[in-house]
């Protein structure tokens, strides 16, 4: 487990160290940065969602029951973060960043360590992780910048940036080609998969990027606070609700540990179009990616099985 940890989150952390390097020495103008940042939400993360959902191998899989637990928990999870923001020393858009880091997940670790754990299967139970917490996380994360974020949102501007969230959008898509078994072309399959294939390494660029040193000391307290959630909380009631509805190994395992991933590019990416504290996003997304290194393998170790 800690080979296929280190293996699936040493590239990640030196693509972050990358985008850093390449922001101060190589590319130090905003535009190109905004517009990757703008390529990524709004095609490469959609086209990964649409791609994995649609060609997914979900037989003889408990999908109901295993979807059941990761809404369930991340929504239980969601609740408790927003019922304790009034503890939180931290502005409104600084709060959108922690929330993010509390509920997001991985997607790329998550398939990684899967696959590489139980092979096709793992795959196979990683695509329903990612259908059913993709969707979820999304719908909450616009709930919650519509209240907190920059750009304060009415009933029907929430309405409008749900309907036409491309994240969103892209797990429906996707979830609805699974559903009635109709895949994807064979020209557009190969192409969305390498589309998505681009999201991850230009995400974590874009992160890298945006991290600003001189003011990690201030993100202290919502680093804490969100990675508490994302690697002991969150894992927690994920493994709870499974022993309640009955999975077994290898699903709750799987479960558990995509529950325990560190935050995804997509959440700095997020912050940046709808109002978020972006740096710290950056901050939050960085240090849990390190974090990660030594959190996964010992959630995975303390799952009782």
């Amino acid at each position: 487990m800690i080979a296929l940890t280190l293996k699936a989150l040493v590239p990640v952390v030196l693509l972050i160290a990358s985008g850093c390097a390449l922001k101060r020495a190589m590319i130090p103008g905003e535009s190109f940065w905004s517009d990757a940042e703008r390529l990524g939400y709004r095609v490469l993360l959609p086209a990964l969602f649409l791609h994995g959902l649609a060609t997914a191998d979900t037989e003889d899989l408990p999908v109901k029951a295993l979807a059941g637990v990761l809404v369930a928990s991340t929504v239980v999870v969601a609740a408790l973060v927003i019922a304790l923001r009034p503890l939180m020393r931290v502005a409104d858009d600084g709060f959108t960043s922690v929330f993010q880091g509390s509920v997001r997940f991985n997607n790329y670790i998550g398939v990684t360590i899967a696959s590489g754990l139980y092979g096709t299967q793992g795959v196979a139970i990683a695509a329903v992780c990612n259908a059913a917490i993709v969707p979820t996380v999304n719908v909450l994360c616009v709930l919650v910048f519509a209240r907190f974020g920059g750009a304060r949102l009415s009933l029907m501007g929430i309405a409008r940036q749900l309907v036409t969230n491309p994240l969103i959008l892209a797990c429906v898509a996707g979830g609805l080609l699974q559903a009635l078994d109709l895949g994807l072309p064979p020209g557009i399959e190969p192409a969305l998969q390498a589309l998505g294939a681009a999201s991850m390494p230009l995400g974590l660029l874009c992160i890298g990027a945006a991290l600003r040193f001189g003011q990690a000391r201030s993100w202290t307290g919502p680093i804490l606070t969100s990675s508490s959630v994302k690697f002991a909380l969150m894992p927690a009631v994920t493994f709870l609700a499974a022993h309640l509805a009955g999975l077994g190994a290898p699903v709750l395992i799987v479960a558990v540990l995509f529950q325990a991933l560190p935050t995804a590019s997509s959440s700095y990416i997020m912050a940046r179009q709808l109002g978020g504290d972006a740096p710290m996003m950056a901050g939050i997304t960085a240090t849990q990616t390190l974090l990660g290194i030594a959190t996964v393998p010992l959630v995975a170790a303390l799952v009782p099985i």
